[in-house]
């Protein structure tokens, strides 16, 4: 692998890979949206209302409001994710779709910016419906500092794309993204603050929380649903960037290492 750990050379020629998989993607749009949403929905509608009846305000705001944000955050990484490992296997692996786009005057630095900035954008559109449905419940403090929200959305889709592609360049088939699932994803959403807060969790799990990069994505969300700055700003945008480039770094590394042999 050390022989092909290089710096990623970028260009404009990622854009034709971006718009090819819009228009794979028109062709689907309602359904994909409605399934980004789906999720999430019943956990903030079904936690939110049904538990958040029963519990006092958590973290000084309602609970609904409070899984509001950390739904944000949650949605916003399984997009990227999903986009990164089951589409992008499939346009890697199965359909050969990257074999055929490499034979065009491309490179696999173009090909991968390409799907690392489709999942940032697919981020996008699941992180302002569900921040549509915050400000239509009225689960906001200002509306105009949610705003702030929408460019959180796309770092952390940036963040966790970049970290899904490593797992993309290293499975052999989909059954290999459940062991990225169960074992990173998961735990990071029951750890991070999503449900509850992370005040709650014994010491050393809360040590280890705050090295994860969804904590750092709802510690930027958290306090903007409420009308707040959040504290801390560069310290999470610094670890999202630094997350989502070492993982782009690392995942061409190993994609050159698979396909350019």
């Amino acid at each position: 692998m050390i022989r092909h750990l290089r710096l990623p050379r970028l260009s404009w020629r990622f854009i034709p890979v971006w718009q090819r998989n819009y228009l794979v993607w028109k062709k689907l749009a309602i359904p994909s949206i409605l399934g980004n949403l789906a999720d999430p929905m019943l956990y903030m509608l079904g936690l939110g209302y049904g538990l958040g009846s029963l519990l006092p305000d958590v973290g000084g705001m309602p609970y609904l409001t409070f899984l509001a944000a950390g739904t944000v955050a949650y949605s916003t990484m399984n997009a990227a994710t999903f986009e990164v490992l089951y589409s992008s296997f499939s346009r890697m692996h199965v359909q050969r779709t990257w074999d055929a786009i490499l034979n065009a005057p491309m490179t696999l630095d173009d090909v991968m910016l390409g799907e690392l900035t489709w999942a940032v954008a697919k981020s996008l559109l699941s992180g302002v419906a569900i921040l549509t449905v915050i400000w239509g419940l009225g689960l906001y403090g200002h509306f105009w500092m949610t705003l702030w929200i929408i460019p959180v959305v796309a770092l952390v889709g940036f963040c966790f794309g970049g970290l899904g592609l490593v797992m993309n360049a290293v499975s052999p088939s989909y059954d290999f993204f459940l062991y990225y699932f169960t074992l990173v994803i998961t735990p990071m959403v029951l750890l991070c603050g999503v449900f509850f807060p992370v005040s709650q969790l014994p010491l050393p799990v809360q040590a280890v929380s705050a090295w994860l990069p969804l904590t750092h994505a709802i510690d930027l969300a958290r306090p903007l649903v409420v009308g707040d700055m959040p504290d801390g700003i560069a310290l999470h945008v610094a670890g999202l960037l630094i997350y989502g480039s070492v993982g782009y770094i690392v995942a061409l590394a190993l994609t050159r290492k698979r396909l350019l042999k």
